[in-house]
């Protein structure tokens, strides 16, 4: 009998102990809650800044009415020549209205244009399904109007975040949003640039993605400063 074999004998004739029991995910949030004050709009979005900006990432306050402005003054101020957006997306023809110059819709299936899209592409905008203010993160859902590499190729990531889609943990946004009810193939969380460390544990921004990540929040006037 070889040393695998007798290996797996041994597990297999070993005594079957209790199942573990599940964790009671709701049980220990509620717990972690009631030792904590309520939570509010305004805590949730100095919270989710706070962390954002921990993991290098920028949070621009912007209203509906101004952000493509805003928008198309950071591109300047950033250098981007081509902004890739969603043709179909809901913010399409607000990007169009404002003049951004570079727009390029993303409309072709990705081995049409590869060298185009790795190369010639400085930013990217989508919109987002919510954030997390717990940990500063974005939950993206790429589909068809907005695929997943319009925020994973462009060297800046874009990203449109209504303020009143803040919540405070990522259960809360699973419980809120109800995502049991049907999630799609590719659910997204992202907090920062993309980012990877060494052997050394030298952490390096934009390894195998964006290098910047850029947060439009979408807040009311009185939530500007």
């Amino acid at each position: 009998m070889s040393a695998r074999q007798n290996i797996l004998r041994r597990l297999r004739e070993a005594p079957q102990g209790p199942l573990p029991l599940p964790p009671d995910v709701g049980a220990f949030h509620a717990a972690q809650a009631a030792g904590t004050a309520a939570s509010t709009r305004h805590s949730r979005i100095e919270l989710f800044c706070e962390k954002m900006a921990f993991w290098h990432g920028e949070v621009v306050r912007v209203t509906r009415a101004n952000w493509p402005q805003t928008l198309r003054e950071l591109c300047a101020a950033k250098g981007v020549r081509s902004l890739l957006y969603g043709e179909q997306s809901a913010h399409a023809a607000a990007l169009a209205a404002a003049g951004i110059t570079g727009l390029k819709p993303y409309d072709r299936p990705v081995d049409e244009w590869k060298k185009e899209l790795f190369e010639d592409t400085d930013a990217g905008l989508t919109s987002t399904r919510g954030g997390i203010a717990e940990t500063g993160t974005l939950i993206v859902w790429p589909d068809v109007a907005e695929p997943r590499l319009l925020s994973l190729v462009p060297p800046i990531h874009f990203a449109l975040l209504d303020a009143d889609q803040l919540y405070d943990s990522f259960l809360d946004a699973l419980r809120e949003q109800r995502w049991s009810e049907g999630m799609p193939t590719n659910a997204l969380l992202v907090s920062g640039p993309s980012k990877t460390a060494d052997i050394q544990v030298t952490l390096a921004y934009g390894a195998h993605g964006p290098k910047e990540l850029v947060v439009l929040l979408l807040v009311n006037e009185e939530e500007l400063v």
